[in-house]
């Protein structure tokens, strides 16, 4: 099965998002380009909102998975709070017509010019990630004559037993307080003139597909939930984070969402509190594909080289981690299925989408590359001076263009020549 069915499947051999065939889209805007399905979308967001119905909870999404203002807005309008990591994302947030109340702010090294921003936006909470901030914050809020509301970021010490590069929840990580010296922190904020308590927060890993570790999270969590109670600091609400892993290649199962949600309310027991869940790449992630034009097949010794027109500043996530992604023809296969290493032309080694890809391609054919819905253009870049994509949003029969191509120039506007200008 495609990831992304039912909503991008292949079918009379072509590539499909929706009613939409891929290659239709491509020369509409040309490649390469991300492309998205709102059904996909809003699929996904009533797999974490439908179970969750009933019970006091707030769906932060996680803004760095995808920040295109119009998936933001989509968040928005289904009733989304929103996860962020920088003064940037919440400019990105309210821009998207999302509420500032429904807004968690993480983050290991928050500015005192992104607390004052978020003070003045009035938030639903910082997640303190050290005690060195909580001084911070609460010198900052006092200068503004503002009480910050706090929730401590706990690091479990779990391992989510996902890649190195994305673990965040394990002692040796930068990311949260220690267990252990959370309680002090809680008493600390307890005695701040400028701080107001409100939760705990945990974020063990991204792409997890074994949710045991959350559990073992969550039990630990409660367990301080609990003691901090026993000394009269009560909180209103705990989030587990998010991180929940979705499917990149055939074989692969990603985690069953009603069930993991209703396992976590289920642990909460009779405990008064509000969830909060912090999901980004499982709203986005089989929602969209990048689409690519083959430029260039190339034999060297053994090995079939695909050149195709993105690349690693495109699509980072396989030069960084090593990443998988689906790759496969848009269109019917127009020679011989070969394994192929689809490259892109950046000047790098490290610019692979994918090796050992059987494909049955000629130059001028078009390949999408699959579940690039997360972590695609927001880690996109210029380098070699190459503009950053195009984004589409299908919705329905319609086709929205919500991210126009850079152009050229527009790249280096902003620099200066020393006595020039």
């Amino acid at each position: 099965m495609t990831p992304g069915a039912p909503f991008i499947v292949r079918k009379d051999d072509h590539l499909f998002i929706d009613q939409w065939r891929a290659k239709r889209i491509a020369e509409h805007v040309g490649t390469p380009c991300f492309v998205y399905s709102k059904a996909a979308l809003e699929h996904a967001w009533h797999q974490y909102a439908d179970a969750l119905a009933g019970t006091p909870h707030l769906i932060c999404y996680a803004v760095k998975a995808n920040s295109n203002l119009a998936i933001l807005n989509l968040f928005a309008r289904l009733g989304a709070g929103f996860d962020i990591v920088s003064g940037g994302e919440l400019a990105r947030v309210l821009a998207a017509g999302g509420k500032a109340d429904r807004v968690v702010f993480s983050g290991v090294g928050k500015t005192e010019g992104e607390m004052r921003a978020a003070l003045y936006a009035g938030i639903k909470c910082f997640n303190i990630e050290s005690p060195s901030e909580l001084e911070r914050l609460d010198r900052v809020a006092g200068e503004m004559g503002k009480v910050a509301p706090i929730s401590v970021r706990v690091n479990p010490d779990v391992d989510a037993k996902t890649h190195a590069h994305i673990s965040t929840g394990k002692k040796e990580n930068k990311f949260g307080i220690g267990y252990d010296m959370a309680p002090d922190v809680y008493r600390r904020a307890r005695d701040l003139a400028n701080i107001r308590i409100t939760g705990i927060d945990a974020h063990i890993g991204s792409q997890v597909l074994d949710v045991e570790p959350l559990y073992a999270c969550m039990r630990r969590l409660l367990d301080l939930v609990d003691r901090l109670a026993s000394e009269g600091i009560h909180l209103h609400h705990i989030s587990n984070g998010g991180g929940l892993g979705v499917q990149y290649r055939q074989g692969e199962t990603s985690p069953d969402i009603p069930a993991y949600v209703t396992r976590l309310m289920a642990m909460l027991d009779g405990r008064k509190l509000e969830l909060l869940l912090e999901p980004g790449r499982s709203l986005v992630g089989n929602a969209g594909v990048l689409l690519s034009t083959v430029e260039v097949l190339k034999i060297a010794g053994e090995k079939r080289f695909c050149v195709v027109d993105a690349a690693m500043n495109d699509l980072a996530r396989p030069a960084i981690y090593g990443a998988w992604h689906d790759i496969v023809n848009a269109g019917p296969d127009t020679a011989p299925v070969r394994d192929w290493d689809v490259v892109g032309p950046v000047c790098e080694s490290t610019d692979k989408l994918g090796e050992g890809r059987p494909l049955g391609i000629s130059e001028g054919d078009m390949v999408a590359i699959l579940s690039a819905g997360a972590y695609g253009m927001t880690m996109s870049s210029n380098y070699n001076t190459r503009p950053r994509a195009v984004e589409v949003l299908i919705d329905g029969d319609d086709a929205h263009i919500i991210r126009k191509r850079e152009v050229i120039a527009d790249l280096f506007k902003d620099e200066l020549i020393p006595g020039q200008g």
